[in-house]
């Protein structure tokens, strides 16, 4: 127990060095794609702060598993800052997400509550496949961009680094708070919601809550 309270707490200071260098990292991102970064409270404050809190849990959960500890570090950084960019811009990055799909493979023993490589691939390919579909008939009957190509290529990296069922649930989580949110701004009629809600955030969100539930699955 003492031992994973030493590492919660260094955690936290971990992660909020981590969560200043996404913010940093997502700027010159943005600027490489020649997009104007925001400097609102919730862009700047917002990832430090998020990754401080999800790195103390985990470690928290973990403990000086250091392995374990550092492979769901990186995908807890990498979900924060799908998270802020995409809400800041709109957009998730390929130079982000396709490096990561085939990190997600290549560790995904350390992650995966589906066991091993195979899993995660198959995982991967079919995720995608499934919201490369729904992108184009969402387009075909809404002649509208229902979901974007960031978001299938999302689905694929969530399902390389959970596996199935992990993944499954994820998303299923992620479109649950995607709809909840919809339905809020709604109610509060929300003038953003005229351009579309944004579902990275949630997905990533979804695929959060399941990357913590199988660590606290492994640490029982």
């Amino acid at each position: 127990m003492i031992a994973h309270l030493v590492t919660a707490a260094l955690w936290l200071l971990v992660g909020a060095l981590v969560g200043v260098g996404i913010r940093r990292g997502s700027v010159w991102l943005a600027r490489r794609e020649e997009l104007d970064p925001a400097f609102r409270t919730r862009d700047v404050y917002g990832p430090p702060v998020l990754a401080a809190l999800l790195f103390a849990l985990l470690g928290g959960i973990v403990g000086p598993n250091v392995v374990p500890l550092l492979v769901r570090s990186l995908w807890v950084a990498l979900l924060v800052q799908i998270i802020f960019f995409d809400f800041e811009h709109g957009l998730i990055l390929d130079v982000v997400q396709l490096p990561a799909i085939v990190l997600a493979i290549l560790l995904s023993p350390f992650t995966s509550d589906g066991g091993g490589f195979l899993n995660s691939l198959i995982t991967a390919v079919a995720l995608g496949a499934v919201f490369l579909l729904l992108a184009m008939l969402g387009s075909a009957i809404f002649k509208a961009e229902a979901l974007g190509f960031g978001d299938v290529k999302l689905a694929a990296l969530i399902g390389a680094m959970l596996g199935w069922p992990g993944a499954g649930q994820g998303l299923v989580y992620g479109v649950l708070l995607a709809g909840l949110a919809g339905l809020v701004l709604l109610v509060f009629r929300f003038r953003g919601l005229r351009q579309g809600l944004a579902y990275g955030p949630y997905l990533a969100a979804g695929a959060l809550i399941v990357l913590f539930e199988i660590s606290l699955g492994a640490s029982q």
